[in-house]
Parts: structure tokens; sequence; C-alpha cells
């Protein structure tokens, strides 16, 4: 069986799980509620507040979804329980942001302005201190929602290798290349 798949996943105390016949999974907790909708055959068993999942067969399709399925419910038991943080840094001579709303105003070196639309799920906060890069902390109870609206935001200007300048996560190491050399 999958080492994954087979683990079990611990409901915290407010935090409740409902199987719909439709195979839709709800998670309900202190921060809200998520909703995913898992593959037909896998059962998904509530046991207190203990949850299981288990596949029918060892058909190569059962086994792939499996650990997949078991992931996904447990990044919703720790969205709702939690919540997720990603926090980006824009480092370069310039860069700025700011947070109006649902609007994220970047200057990251183009001509213009950069205006962000973000989704109602995410929230976003920008700090500019003086002497560091500016920090855009992005908080959501989705997983693949915040990580995807962060490597959007990354891929507006990715860090180069020659200075280092670019939008990266908190704590990514970023290869540095020497630049040309003198010629002859």
């Amino acid at each position: 069986m999958s080492r994954i798949g087979k683990k079990i996943i611990t409901l915290g105390d407010k935090v409740s799980l409902t199987v719909a016949n439709d195979n839709t999974v709800t998670v309900k907790g202190p921060k809200g509620e998520l909703s995913q909708t898992i593959d037909k055959d896998l059962k998904v068993e509530v046991n207190g507040n203990e949850v299981t999942i288990t596949r029918p067969t060892d058909q190569i399709r059962h086994r792939a979804v499996h650990g997949l399925t078991r992931a996904l419910i447990a990044n919703m038991v720790e969205g709702v329980t939690n919540g997720y943080k990603l926090v980006l840094e824009l480092v370069g001579v310039g860069y700025r942001a700011a947070v109006t709303g649902q609007q994220l105003d970047m200057s990251l070196g183009y001509s213009h302005n950069i205006i962000f639309d973000l989704p109602q799920e995410v929230k976003a906060t920008a700090v500019m201190e003086k002497g560091k890069p500016p920090v855009v902390t992005l908080e959501s109870i989705d997983k693949q929602l915040v990580g995807q609206v962060a490597a959007k935001i990354r891929s507006l200007r990715k860090p180069e290798p020659y200075k280092g300048k670019g939008v990266r996560f908190q704590g990514e190491i970023v290869r540095r290349k020497a630049g040309k050399t003198a010629g002859k």
C-alpha cells in the first residue's frame, strides 16, 4: 500500500469532515470551509476524530490517486485549522509593493506599475522597511490557491542569476553566476 495513503488523518477539536454521495469531501473548521471532489472508487471513513482513505484494488490508477487524495484532505484539514502563509521578497533597486483592497500594486523595474488582482480567498499584506527589500505576505486556507497566486506573482519578475534581482520566496536560494570577464 501507499505509505502516504495509509497514514491516518487526525481531526482537531473544532474540525468536522463530511463526505457527500457524489464523493465530495467537505471540511469545516475555525478558519473556514473547503470542499474537494475525490475519485469515486476511493472510500473515506471517519471514525471519531480519525480519517482513513482506502482503495478497492491495487490497480495502477487506484495506487496513483490513493496518496494524492490523502494529501489533499490532510492539506484541507491543516488549512481550516491553521491556514497557510507564503512570504515573497522583492529584491531590486526601486522595487515597491502596496496593497489596496484585493489589489497588489507592484513596481518591479518596468516602465509601468503592475496591478495584480487577488482572489477573494487570499489576503495580502505588504511591508516596506528601510534597508530591507519589500515583503509581500499571502495568507489563505487553501494551500493550492495561495501557492498558485505566489507563483504567478513570482513569474512577473523571476530572480535573475547575475545580480539576484527579482521576486523570490523568503529563504529561496538563487544560484549566482559570474558576469563577463575582461577581454584580452
